[in-house]
């Protein structure tokens, strides 16, 4: 039996960043909250490109996994994240 897919992942902290620089489908995200609400913006084609998904995080320190359903979010570009009020944050894609 073989894989469907390899899955990779980047983690990114700070205001975030590229998740991956070609098209990709993000398949999960793991958050480190900072003890206020935030926020996870994934976008395709850059900073600017448009939203794909935003994504809330709880007003208290702590950890967050999010699986997303069936093949993922797809971004045609390429991946990228903008983090609000997150620690870090390690996303999962193929």
């Amino acid at each position: 039996m073989g894989y469907m897919s390899d899955v990779k992942s980047t983690r990114l902290a700070g205001a975030g960043g590229a998740i991956f620089g070609g098209p990709a489908r993000v398949k999960g995200v793991y958050i480190v909250s900072s003890g206020t609400g935030g926020s996870v913006v994934i976008r395709d084609g850059g900073a600017t490109g448009t939203i794909v998904a935003t994504l809330d995080t709880p007003a208290a320190a702590g950890m967050v996994y999010m699986k997303l359903p069936e093949d993922g979010l797809r971004c045609a570009t390429d991946a990228y994240a903008v983090l609000a009020n997150v620690t870090a944050a390690t996303f999962f894609y193929a």
